[in-house]
């Protein structure tokens, strides 16, 4: 086994379009995408992380590069699956010209997705994450001037359960029985057994929780995880500003709502000499005074660029709802969509400088 031969021949076929995709707006924007990331770099690292390819026997494989352009695609365009995945890169010339797949050759089966998330780990996306926003740094875009941090509650994959449930399917799930479908085989669907419930606004709420911290500067989404919706906000400060720390410049200010006021998190930023940019709120001994409800409105005019994120991945990505069962294959597919995000945005700013 090897890697397929994608793109080494040009055909008849694409000498014909060539003069069609000189004023094709997806062309544009992927050529210019083509233009500030250095693919070889992400290549290099997938090649460390991906086994499959490597042995000498069997059919070739699909290059991972390819692979992860792919789901570049569908995150780009808001493809709602995999085999829809299939069907557009078969059907648009744009997305076979940024694979650098010949317009004779189909694209890989909608299951190759599938097997290729399951197989590229949660660390190797870390990096690969890490590596992107190295290049943007080395191009004078910020990454450290100060972070926002924020959660939002996404729904789970499956219907609500209760706690009870939740229980008696986990324990069912423990056993030899429970792994299995009516007639013996494996469980190829299963529910969500890692959501839970929380409250917000008075409203219950049954799924996950995203945490994430963006660049007040450049937009940039420096770190992103989930966790069971139960999960405290504030827990998360130390670990979204540790994971955001992307170059060896110190992170300056760190910014986050009311939710993350206490004495843990300030005495973890003034340990590190990171500035305190968390908003104050009253307590049981002192109301907040004139300065500080002065100083809360200006750290919410920088806080701002989290909800954007938020936003913009809520409406054009679907990330109010999970789109998978366990929350790793979840995180996997936060973290694509910080890629695709970031790939994204960073073009448009270098291209605007």
């Amino acid at each position: 086994m090897g890697y397929k031969r994608i793109g080494t021949m040009i055909s008849f076929a694409d000498i014909a379009v060539k003069k069609s995709l000189e004023n094709n707006r997806s062309v544009t924007m992927m050529e210019r995408i083509n233009q500030v990331i250095t693919w070889k770099n992400i290549e290099a690292l997938l090649l460390e992380y991906y086994d499959v390819g490597r042995s000498t026997e069997g059919v070739d494989a699909y290059p991972p590069l390819m692979l992860l352009k792919c789901l570049l695609l569908q995150k780009w365009f808001h493809i709602p699956s995999d085999p829809e995945l299939e069907n557009q890169i078969n059907d648009r010339i744009s997305f076979k010209k940024f694979l650098g797949l010949s317009l004779d050759k189909p694209s890989p089966d909608h299951s190759t997705f599938s097997r290729f998330r399951s197989r590229l780990s949660k660390e190797a996306m870390i990096q690969l994450n890490n590596e992107i926003l190295l290049q943007f740094a080395q191009k004078d875009l910020s990454i450290n001037e100060g972070i926002a941090i924020d959660a939002r509650l996404v729904k789970s994959a499956s219907r609500p359960m209760s706690n009870e449930g939740l229980k008696k399917l986990k324990e069912k799930r423990d056993t030899p029985e429970g792994t299995v479908d009516k007639n013996g085989n494996p469980l190829k669907y299963s529910r969500d057994l890692e959501s839970d419930w929380t409250i917000k606004n008075d409203t219950p709420h049954y799924g996950l929780k995203e945490h994430a911290s963006v660049d007040v500067h450049s937009g940039f989404i420096l770190a992103t995880t989930l966790t069971p919706a139960s999960e405290h906000d504030s827990k998360y400060l130390p670990y979204l500003t540790i994971a955001s720390c992307h170059t060896n410049d110190p992170i300056e200010t760190v910014y986050g709502d009311k939710g993350y006021y206490g004495h843990p998190n300030r005495a973890f930023l003034h340990l590190n000499g990171i500035r305190d940019g968390i908003m104050r709120k009253d307590t049981t001994t002192a109301k907040l005074t004139e300065l500080e409800r002065e100083r809360n409105k200006k750290i919410s005019k920088k806080r701002y660029i989290v909800e954007q994120y938020f936003g913009l991945s809520h409406l054009h990505d679907g990330a109010y709802r999970a789109r998978f069962t366990t929350i790793l294959k979840n995180i996997w597919d936060t973290m694509c969509r910080q890629m695709a995000f970031n790939i994204f945005r960073g073009s448009k700013l270098l291209a605007h400088a």
